[in-house]
């Protein structure tokens, strides 16, 4: 991906599978954003292809990917304000195709999943921050992904919401089959919940591999310190 002559993203090959949980982490500004828009339909690559169960998807609209199943947050979270909290979650449902009567139930299931049943007719814009992070998340599984792209899912959040969240997102290969991408920068959270790490820095994958094969790598304890010391989870 170039950007007037940058280089963003150069040459990184990134693999999902139904059921796990890969965390993309990296330096600030090393092209985890610019990658899930590249995903998700946002921004279309200079080079290179997105492939989604075997079919290439690299110039569908993010409509059309969401209705193939791939789906996605935001860093900011972007909710329909003027819609209440249901409503908001009807409408993810309603653009991949879903009947109305579908779309409330489902929506009305994954309010009370995520704890905000009793918030179901409240205005979007009223909501506290916490609870703007789950309805974006109930807003992006209501089209049924079969993978899930969440960028910074916990941004902003204190320790014990963070938590919460990181239970909610634990459960998502499980419950919901689906694969999850996962871009966070509390590696508490990037180390208790993925299955895999992949790093980037300036565009390019440094290292892949588990937890652990990752928190030791040199290029990664390099990339993100410039020291030999361990990536460590916060305590």
């Amino acid at each position: 991906m170039d950007f007037q002559g940058l280089r963003a993203l150069d040459s990184v090959h990134l693999g999902l599978g139904r059921g796990e949980i890969l965390g993309l982490i990296g330096p600030n500004g090393a092209g985890k954003t610019t990658l899930v828009n590249v995903l998700s339909g946002f921004q279309e690559p200079s080079a290179g292809a997105v492939v989604l169960d075997g079919a290439d998807i690299t110039r569908r609209a993010p409509s059309s990917r969401a209705r193939l199943g791939l789906s996605r947050t935001f860093q900011n979270v972007r909710l329909f304000a003027g819609l209440t909290a249901a409503q908001n979650v009807q409408a993810a449902a309603l653009g991949v195709g879903m009947r109305p009567r579908a779309a409330r139930a489902r929506a009305a299931g994954l309010l009370e999943r995520f704890g905000l049943a009793d918030k179901a007719a409240r205005p979007a814009a009223s909501l506290p921050y916490g609870e703007e992070r789950r309805l974006g998340l109930a807003r992006a599984l209501a089209v049924e992904p079969a993978f899930l792209l969440l960028d910074e899912p916990a941004a902003g959040l204190d320790e014990r919401e963070g938590d919460e969240l990181a239970e909610s997102l634990r459960t998502l290969p499980e419950q919901d089959g689906c694969g999850v991408l996962l871009i966070e920068h509390d590696m508490r959270i990037v180390m208790r919940l993925c299955h895999r790490i992949q790093v980037i820095d300036h565009g390019l994958t440094i290292a892949v591999g588990t937890p652990e094969q990752v928190r030791a790598d040199p290029a990664v304890l390099e990339a993100y310190l410039g020291t030999g010391h361990e990536v460590k989870p916060r305590a």
